[in-house]
């Protein structure tokens, strides 16, 4: 196995070499495992951040061919490491093997669509406005503009996605691509996990003769930690990915520093499914199944976990309960990914046991073990739903709560009512679909991805998926953080007026010397 140091890794130097307090924890047996992890002191968060800062000058100049080159180097070396990481990561998460390695195929396929992007370059969105000296009554000038990079990133991991939303992930990948150093905060919850993928793109940066200060790796508490390296000024923007409570907290820094950032935050979704009554009727057994495979995959610890269902209750609804109820019921207890996630879930799941406007339909097996939990089944009316704020809160975990609805108005007012969210999918036949085409306009404002007789668990890792929505969802409804527009969270459009041909970037040059797709003159070319 990679040799594990229990350090932070600051530009080529380690740090953090205090006295450990950071151990990762099996939640399978509660086992605290080593290597211990110190917390980068102050002085060593800000050589992090400045060496970025001076990196940031040489990396956001190199060409689409040498990031592209960097990031394939990125996958090569984290591929190089599989079996020590399918060994270390679900010994610090729980997860099971195949659910690594196939988060490592996603980790890498990430980084290599974004080697393409970068490669190709036509992302940069280039535009050419000739001069018109002889224009009546005021010259035209030479006007060109393109996307640059913003500068240092600061990408927070995820606990729920060890490998593909932590420190190699999509915010990661998307930084690179865009040429900005990044620097990441390592999640307590996988630290070896992050210290194997934080070596593959620390020789990364070696092998590729990019400077120092390319890419950061620092271990600490999330609140002093994390803070600092928002409020740092050399920061120009952040990705995270994580609660709501957390998100918040690092977004209201950002707004309030000096020098505002922008801060991408994923947070919260309960992800409604809305099941049309012709379907319901057709294939009861196929949506249960795959309903229920959904709601229990990764023990319900997706982003896009369906939270919420909406079915019309009026219609004959017990056959599909019932089928439901079965299937929950009949769920194997299943690890959790640590302590907190766990005890959250508890709390979650006894609350709705409480509330009197909400029925227990079903639990699953509870398993044994200090961080195993049960699937879940609740059932509540639309009323209900309307008039109780926090059955519309996102419980993180193996559970769903049933809602059903007597008439169109009703299903419409649960739709308004809705806080932003992830996605939300709709089942039904081609007459259900056509009969509530207004449906599909009130949720398309609410949502970043609508699916339609799908499941929304799975993101398609590819150019057109958006993975994003309205608060609370994340910080910003504009953007996403899987697919490749997310390179536009970390750019900025530049103007260059009246400049020689030869000092312009590549990408605005007039022969085109890149290839690029460009818009010349309000015509694509």
């Amino acid at each position: 196995m990679a040799h594990l140091t229990g350090e932070s890794i600051i530009g080529f130097e380690s740090g953090g070499e205090g006295e450990p307090s950071i151990f990762g924890v099996n939640p399978t047996t509660g086992e605290s495992l080593q290597p211990g992890y110190a917390a980068v002191s102050g002085t060593e968060l800000d050589r992090a951040v400045e060496l970025a800062a001076e990196a940031s000058g040489v990396f956001g100049k190199t060409s689409g061919a040498e990031r592209a080159a960097f990031l394939r180097r990125i996958a090569d070396n984290i591929e190089a490491v599989g079996d020590d990481l399918v060994k270390r990561a679900p010994e610090e998460t729980g997860l099971p093997e195949g659910r690594i390695r196939m988060e490592t195929g996603r980790t890498c396929g990430q980084l290599r669509l974004f080697a393409s992007v970068a490669e190709e370059g036509s992302w940069v969105d280039a535009r050419i406005d000739h001069a018109d000296p002889a224009r009546e009554p005021v010259p035209k000038a030479d006007v060109r503009s393109m996307e640059r990079p913003l500068g240092p990133v600061a990408v927070f991991c995820a606990s729920n996605f060890p490998l593909a939303f932590s420190v190699a992930g999509g915010d990661t990948a998307s930084a690179f691509a865009a040429g900005c150093p990044v620097v990441v905060k390592a999640h307590q919850s996988h630290p070896g996990t992050a210290e194997l993928v934080g070596q593959a793109v620390s020789a990364a940066v070696r092998d590729c003769g990019l400077p120092e200060g390319t890419f950061s790796l620092l271990y600490g508490p999330g609140r002093e930690t994390g803070s600092a390296l928002v409020r740092h000024p050399a920061i120009k923007a952040a990705g995270f990915t994580g609660s709501r409570a957390g998100g918040q907290a690092l977004m209201k820094l950002a707004a309030e520093r000096p020098e505002p950032i922008p801060f991408y935050a994923e947070m919260s979704s309960i992800n409604p499914v809305f099941i049309l009554p012709g379907l319901l009727a057709e294939r009861t057994e196929q949506l249960a199944a795959g309903l229920h495979g959904s709601l229990t995959l990764g023990v319900g610890q997706f982003c896009t976990n369906p939270g919420l269902m909406i079915v019309d209750g009026t219609a004959d609804l017990e056959p599909f309960v019932v089928q439901l109820a079965g299937l929950v019921a009949g769920s194997p207890g299943a690890t959790m990914l640590n302590p907190g996630i766990h005890d959250a879930y508890g709390s979650g799941t006894d609350a709705l046991g409480r509330n009197a406007a909400v029925e227990t339909v079903a639990l699953g097996q509870a398993g044994e073990g200090p961080c195993q939990a049960g699937a879940a089944l609740y059932r509540t009316s639309a009323d209900a739903f309307l008039n109780d704020a926090s059955l519309g809160t996102e419980l993180f975990g193996p559970s769903t709560l049933l809602v059903t609805y007597d008439g169109t108005d009703k299903m419409l007012a649960l739709a308004r009512l809705l806080e932003g969210q992830l996605t939300a999918t709709v089942h039904g036949t081609e007459a259900d679909l056509e009969a509530n085409r207004e449906l599909f306009d009130v949720i398309e404002g609410k949502v970043g991805r609508v699916v339609v007789n799908g499941f929304p668990t799975g993101v398609e890792v590819c150019p057109a998926m958006v993975h994003g929505g309205p608060f609370p969802a994340t910080s910003d409804g504009r953007s996403t953080s899987v697919g490749t527009r997310a390179i536009h969270r970390f750019t900025r459009a530049v103007c260059y007026q009246g400049y020689p041909d030869y000092i312009l970037p590549a990408e605005l040059r007039e022969a085109n010397p890149l290839g690029i797709r460009r818009l010349v003159d309000g015509e694509p070319s």
